[in-house]
């Protein structure tokens, strides 16, 4: 329930931020933590020795050095036409480079579209979506296919990864809201990744986890059925392994799994302990220019009735078979 209040207070207070002719104003020398940012997703640009950082939103900020930003920049460009509507909603932008392009896999919410009623919850048209451009800071736009996952499933935080045969997929969340027993999922991209082929295959699911727990309505601890952005890596050894966030009953909490194939069929072996503080979480991996490697998290908090979530850096060490969490980072 505490999950879904939060939900209904993001939509409820910043709907008017997804308009695609709003236009913010633009700031040049912001520290990262006077930005007010969600799900932050950072990209390392070689090709133009920048840092670009996105995520709930929609919007972009840019950085030589990541002490200072610009930004933010209006990056994505929808079908109005499509089953997104005029003004989605988009959550958990994230920018990847491959084969020469950029692309932007990020949450859109048709919130018009009522697609199921869950014990008494309306869940709005919500999927993962892939827009593509010819450079980091966009425009960001709509390829092939105009529907990546079942229109009849709330899908978020889609994220990119490659497996060991060679083929490109995307991860991502199925929502806890409709199944009650959150999943993350994997489905295979078409080459230029402009649509979906086949089906999505469950991974594991939210009560896999050892860690998150919540309270029932009778005050019984039981597992959490929240699962919250996905990203995957592989250590120094090879070992693949996958971010993802839930909850410790009130915390929102930063976990790690790990796959025993070293593909993304698993089987999926979850740490016993969350590997950030509490109510770090979301998080992502990306290098310095200087190859540092780092974890890109928003911090989660509630001031006054108003929760505020604030972009956050570790340094981390993959050195070994498991990622371990060195402290914060200060640019």
């Amino acid at each position: 329930m505490k999950r879904l209040l939060i939900v209904l207070f993001f939509t409820t207070s910043f709907a008017p931020l997804f308009a695609q002719n709003w236009k913010p104003e633009v700031k040049e020398n912001i520290p990262l933590d006077s930005i007010r940012l969600s799900d932050p997703c950072i990209l390392a640009d070689k090709n133009t020795a920048t840092y670009y950082m996105t995520g709930t939103g929609g919007l972009l900020w840019k950085s030589k050095d990541m002490k200072l930003w610009t930004g933010p920049f209006v990056v994505a460009q929808t079908d109005p036409d499509s089953w997104m509507g005029p003004r989605p909603m988009i959550w958990a932008a994230e920018l990847h480079q491959y084969n020469g392009k950029y692309y932007y896999f990020a949450t859109f919410t048709n919130r018009k579209v009522i697609i199921d009623t869950v014990k008494g919850n309306e869940i709005e048209r919500r999927a993962s979506h892939v827009l593509v451009s010819d450079k980091p800071d966009g425009p960001y736009v709509p390829m092939k296919d105009s529907i990546y996952l079942p229109a009849d499933k709330p899908t978020l935080d889609g994220t990119f990864w490659v497996d060991k045969d060679g083929k490109p997929y995307m991860i991502y969340c199925y929502e806890w809201l409709q199944n009650w027993n959150g999943t993350i999922e994997k489905i295979e991209l078409k080459p230029d990744l402009s649509g979906t082929i086949g089906e999505g295959k469950v991974l594991f699911r939210a009560h896999d986890s050892p860690w998150s727990r919540e309270k029932d309505e009778q005050g019984n601890i039981t597992p959490n059925k929240v699962t919250d952005g996905p990203w995957l890596f592989e250590t120094q050894t090879g070992k693949l392994g996958m971010l993802w966030t839930s909850w410790v009953f009130s915390d929102y909490v930063q976990g790690v799994a790990y796959s025993e194939s070293g593909t993304l069929d698993g089987p999926w072996l979850q740490e016993k302990e969350p590997i950030t503080p509490p109510n770090f979480g979301h998080g992502m991996l990306f290098r310095t220019f200087e190859g540092k490697l780092l974890l890109s998290a928003h911090s989660h908090k509630d001031v006054n009735g108003r929760y505020v979530r604030i972009p956050h850096l570790f340094e981390v060490d993959d050195s070994g078979d498991k990622l371990v969490i060195v402290g914060l980072y200060k640019p």
